[in-house]
């Protein structure tokens, strides 16, 4: 087990699915969302968060961004990684994965649960929570690493961060456009190959 927390506290759809790997790779032991469908989750989160924290090294997505401060308060000397994302692309990405959908969660989070025909509301709380999340951490630099993950950014920026040494495989960059590409690509030829048997 690490001695320091480490807490990602981006929004999903902004690389979190990639920092879990990466902090995976680098020996932490990580957890994700958790209450998605629990039609009580903005009452029970705090508390739930606290709980499950104390069990992994490492926690990201939702609802662990509308925690931060509690987890801060209640875990001092953690490192807090807000992975980013440009605006535009962030919507784009939210409202393929999750279409007309609504959750609890993002009910919660956003105030309507449906990102379709809201998307003004969902830019405006994105951004909203990364300004704060910034400001919040303004006099302690050591303790937040902004991370344009899905940019394609290397091993450095994290290692640096958390003061380990970079390690000889390649950064991951899961559910990434390019992957998702390549493995269609693949499916494609497997496909074609299985017709020609």
């Amino acid at each position: 087990m690490q001695s320091i927390k480490v807490f990602g506290i981006g929004f999903h759809k902004t690389g979190t699915t990639t920092l879990a790997s990466a902090l995976r790779t680098l020996g932490y032991r990580v957890t994700g969302p958790f209450g998605i469908h629990e039609t009580d989750i903005g009452l029970t989160a705090r508390e739930q968060a606290l709980r499950i924290a104390r069990e992994w090294d490492a926690v990201q997505d939702n609802p662990w961004p509308i925690v931060y401060q509690d987890l801060d308060h209640a875990f001092p000397g953690s490192k807090f990684i807000l992975t980013t994302r440009e605006t535009d692309d962030w919507f784009t990405s939210v409202a393929k994965h999750f279409g007309g959908k609504s959750t609890p969660m993002r009910e919660w989070i956003y105030g309507v649960g449906d990102p379709l025909d809201n998307e003004a509301i969902y830019k405006r709380r994105f951004e909203e929570h990364n300004t704060e999340v910034v400001k919040y951490f303004e006099n302690r630099p050591s303790d937040l690493l902004v991370l344009p993950i899905t940019n394609g950014v290397g091993w450095a920026p994290l290692c640096d961060f958390l003061g380990v040494e970079e390690p000889a495989s390649l950064f991951p960059h899961s559910n990434s456009h390019r992957d998702r590409r390549i493995d269609k690509t693949i499916m494609r030829r497997f496909r074609r190959l299985r017709l020609r048997r």
